[in-house]
């Protein structure tokens, strides 16, 4: 429950943690500070799996933000990151999506925004648990999407080509995946996929659609051929028909 989140807040001006501790402490959020990259990984590294988000400034002392984002998803590749930029870095917004974290948000932000992200992302990252536990272990078999090439489950997390496992995969990567496999050929644009996978009715930036696109590509080719497939001008689309060939 978001009323109970653990958070790690990397950032380095103590001014802005200051501020946004006020607006978590009326969340009754759990949070704790670090103010400089390899602070940020070793408080990580004491409890991998205990962390709901984390959100981490890219300029830091020490390891810099793209360090820290990678080191940490070296030990976890579930846990939501969330990037705070400049206005005028959007090369690094992007290779910071590239390297593993989940979204960005802008500075100079308003709490009130950082807040309702970190709500955003914290949702869909939050994994079923619906029905008794021999439920939910009949559902741990069970397949939500099944193709002759591909296969999904929702209660595992886990996405299959060609039976071959899609290794790796973020939460938001997942979740894009599975938006696009659920209706096979469908193209949906960017501002579309930013609505159902980010929930971002209002605000949102199309790059970071684009950057976790080519992060999914790269994993989706490990094990086998494309299935994401770009439609020109208009967005995105599943179609693994081509995959047995």
């Amino acid at each position: 429950m978001e009323n109970n989140m653990k958070l790690l807040m990397v950032e380095d001006n103590k001014a802005v943690s200051e501020m946004m501790s006020m607006f978590f402490q009326k969340e009754n959020w759990d949070v704790k500070y670090a103010y400089d990259g390899n602070d940020a990984v070793a408080m990580f590294n004491e409890d991998p799996n205990g962390w709901d988000i984390v959100t981490l400034d890219l300029n830091l002392p020490g390891m810099d933000g793209m360090q820290v984002s990678s080191a940490i998803r070296k030990v976890s590749a579930n846990v939501p990151i969330i990037i705070l930029t400049a206005r005028d870095t959007e090369s690094d917004q992007v290779l910071g999506l590239e390297m593993g974290a989940d979204d960005y948000v802008t500075k100079p932000f308003s709490p009130i925004t950082l807040i309702a992200r970190i709500k955003a992302l914290h949702r869909r990252a939050e994994k079923p648990s619906v029905g008794t536990d021999d439920e939910r272990e009949d559902d741990s078999n069970h397949f939500d999407i099944e193709t002759a090439h591909f296969k999904l489950s929702t209660a595992r997390r886990e996405a299959y080509l060609e039976d071959v496992l899609i290794d790796e995969l973020t939460p938001k990567e997942f979740d894009l995946l599975k938006t696009l496999a659920n209706k096979p050929k469908q193209v949906f644009s960017r501002e579309k996929l930013l609505e159902l996978v980010w929930n971002y009715e209002f605000f949102g930036d199309e790059r970071t659609v684009d950057a976790h696109i080519k992060k999914l590509r790269q994993k989706i080719e490990k094990v086998g051929p494309q299935v994401i497939q770009t439609v020109w001008g208009v967005g995105y689309k599943f179609d693994d028909s081509g995959a047995g060939h």
